[in-house]
């Protein structure tokens, strides 16, 4: 799978498994060894859907590779890190990236997010507010937000078939035309921004042994959740970026569940034509805005 020039691959195990992770060890980023230890901390946190991983934010982060300790997972289930076949819940992520922060990370972090994985790093960040500097989120979504609830959707009630679920995946998931037709059609806002390279990552991902489950999972509704019913526990200084084109959540989601905390949630950022990952999508301007509230929030 894709691994950033200057960047390492290295492993931690959780409570539920073996976490891979990317960081800037190489001493292209650093004069000496002590160096990375004095930096801050980013943690790049990808979002869910068939082959995701941290190649999602691998156009972003080596751009602060210099200033900062970057660290960038495989979430558990994606990428190259420990496949469970099970079916996964919510409560599983909430404690593995808890664990994952409190392994990897000394002291408060910068967490930089993306979708339902940013609506879950929220729910982290209000169970452990010591772990998190601020929070830097892309299309923070919980995907049952305001009793909009994804899991009641023809799509989702499908999947949740038994065989019909694997078969799905098998020819319409993790195949190289499913993951370009679903990129250019529901990801991105410009299909001529997908280029090879997307296609080829997500498919490798797509393609580990039981990469099933998770997406699946995902898929199906199971880790899906009304955030706008804990967003005002939020207490970490927190700047939000959202697609105007994103299809499953609209601007509107967000606006609302920042207005519900705008004592944490101090910036609110609509990108025009820009899909669900403008980390991919136009990762240079999503440079900019993440430089912009870094510096803002913190």
């Amino acid at each position: 799978m894709f691994q950033p020039l200057g960047f390492e691959q290295s492993s931690i195990i959780t409570s539920l498994g073996r976490i891979v992770y990317y960081t800037n060890t190489s001493s292209l980023w650093q004069d000496d060894l002590t160096a990375k230890d004095e930096k801050e901390t980013l943690v790049f946190l990808h979002g869910f859907g068939g082959g995701s991983s941290a190649y999602e934010w691998s156009k972003v982060y080596p751009a602060f590779a210099s200033e900062y300790r970057v660290i960038a997972p495989d979430l558990l289930g994606w990428g190259r890190s420990e496949h469970l076949a099970r079916n996964y819940q919510i409560g599983d992520y909430l404690n593995t990236i808890g664990e994952f922060v409190q392994q990897t990370c000394t002291g408060p972090v910068t967490a930089i997010a993306s979708s339902l994985t940013a609506a879950m790093t929220i729910r982290v960040a209000i169970a452990h507010p010591n772990l998190f500097k601020s929070l830097i989120l892309t299309t923070p979504a919980g995907l049952a937000d305001f009793g909009e609830d994804y899991s009641r959707s023809f799509f989702a009630q499908l999947v949740s078939i038994p065989v019909v679920d694997r078969l799905l995946y098998s020819t319409g998931v993790a195949t190289s035309n499913g993951i370009r037709s679903f990129l250019e059609q529901r990801q991105f806002a410009q299909p001529n921004r997908v280029y090879q390279e997307i296609v080829d990552a997500y498919l490798q991902s797509a393609q580990q042994p039981n990469a099933e489950y998770a997406a699946l999972s995902f898929v199906r509704g199971d880790l899906c959740f009304d955030l706008s019913l804990f967003i005002e526990q939020l207490t970490t200084p927190t700047a939000i970026i959202w697609g105007q084109k994103s299809q499953f959540t609209g601007p509107e989601i967000g606006r609302r569940l920042a207005e519900i905390n705008p004592q944490a949630i101090k910036f609110f950022q609509q990108l025009e034509d820009v899909g669900l990952t403008p980390q991919l999508e136009l990762p240079a301007v999503t440079i900019g805005l993440i430089r912009r509230f870094l510096a803002l929030l913190n």
